[in-house]
């Protein structure tokens, strides 16, 4: 009993972390494709070097839909046009006059502070279109860009905070924070000034998450309702139908039995420096055995024995029907919070049923 049990436990774990897999990678696919933590990034420097876009309007997103529908489509792309040649040799100063600008009470001049600090970030930027492709700045990276503008203002950092004031950037009121707080030290300034966007990094990518969090549960929605995922029946199948349990079980491997699988997996996965070996376990389950776990979806496949290719079966009013029968809903609500999940718990579960244990290479 103990053996159907564990039996068990590997198919619902092996179906859990092929959708969650599949979540993951269609999530990814989206966000490569639309660019969006490129995006992401950028609107929060564009709010913080230049403030907002006009009216009171941020250029971060406020809404998740916002996030993969007016940030990626709207003809306002936050990131700085990429520019292939090497950034300039010489910072140019602010070309702006405080004393000038506050004298009259003229309106703040244009000045695209966000442009000049991607001057200085151009060596870490790589060809991908006509925009620049950086999603990621390492704080002491942004510490070095915004010192190399220090360098170029006569009168150094508060020269620098005195012309922010002037544009109205929102950079100007966090710069004089640090610099007060380093007790005007350039060293301390400079650490400041990491910690700083460190823990605007950090709070930016908890924002993100959150926002990615409803774009998953929307994919895992959509994935559970597409493959027709019903756990509850899943589950029932694996523990009454013991030849069924037993292809289950056997993905990986192609044997008959629990044991045929984990030697399989320890075989193909647990191989020097693979700590979180995903796609290892991709390709482990890419045998034709997999499409008995996705049997009622909206098309179904079929790969009979020999040399013969995969056969597909469109049947979308069973699918259907399946779909609005009220006690396969139970099931599918299972399977969408298990997708919550996401891939590496389901493969961490997985590699504790089976006793796989990835070796780091010495």
């Amino acid at each position: 009993m103990i053996s159907v049990y564990v039996d068990l436990a590997i198919g619902l774990v092996l179906a859990f972390l092929l959708l969650s897999l599949l979540v993951s990678g269609v999530n990814e696919a989206i966000v490569r494709l639309l660019g969006i933590r490129s995006k992401f990034l950028w609107a929060y420097l564009r709010d913080t070097l230049d403030g907002g876009r006009g009216k009171g309007v941020s250029w971060i997103p406020s809404k998740v839909l916002d996030v993969f529908a007016r940030l990626p489509f709207s003809r306002h792309d936050p990131r700085p046009v990429h520019d292939p040649e090497p950034a300039p040799p010489v910072v140019e100063p602010v070309p702006v006059d405080p004393e000038v600008v506050l004298a009259t009470e003229a309106p703040a001049p244009a000045v695209d502070m966000t442009k000049r600090l991607y001057e200085r970030l151009q060596e870490i930027d790589r060809p991908e279109g006509a925009r620049t492709s950086i999603a990621d700045i390492p704080p002491e990276r942004f510490a070095w860009a915004l010192l190399e503008l220090v360098a170029a203002e006569k009168e150094g950092v508060e020269g620098l905070i005195a012309k922010l004031e002037a544009v109205r950037s929102p950079l100007a009121g966090h710069l004089r924070g640090v610099w007060e707080g380093a007790q005007r030290d350039m060293g301390r300034f400079r650490k400041g000034v990491e910690d700083w966007f460190d823990g605007e990094m950090q709070r930016l990518s908890r924002l993100y998450r959150r926002y990615v969090k409803w774009v998953v549960f929307t994919l895992a929605v959509a994935l559970t309702l597409l493959f027709s995922m019903d756990s509850l029946e899943y589950g029932k199948t694996l523990l009454r139908d013991n030849a069924y349990r037993a292809a289950v079980a056997a993905i990986a491997g192609g044997g008959e039995s629990t044991a045929e699988l984990k030697d399989s997996l320890r075989d193909r996965c647990a191989v020097a420096g693979s700590v979180e070996p995903y796609s290892c376990v991709t390709e482990v389950f890419s045998s034709p055995a997999l499409v008995k776990i996705f049997d009622h979806a909206v098309m179904s496949v079929t790969i009979p024995a020999g040399d013969s290719g995969p056969s597909f079966t469109f049947d979308a009013g069973a699918w259907w029907s399946r779909l609005t029968t009220i006690g396969h809903w139970p099931g599918y609500l299972i399977t969408v919070f298990a997708l919550l999940f996401g891939a590496s718990f389901w493969w961490d579960i997985l590699r504790r049923l089976t006793g796989i244990r990835g070796s780091r290479s010495s």
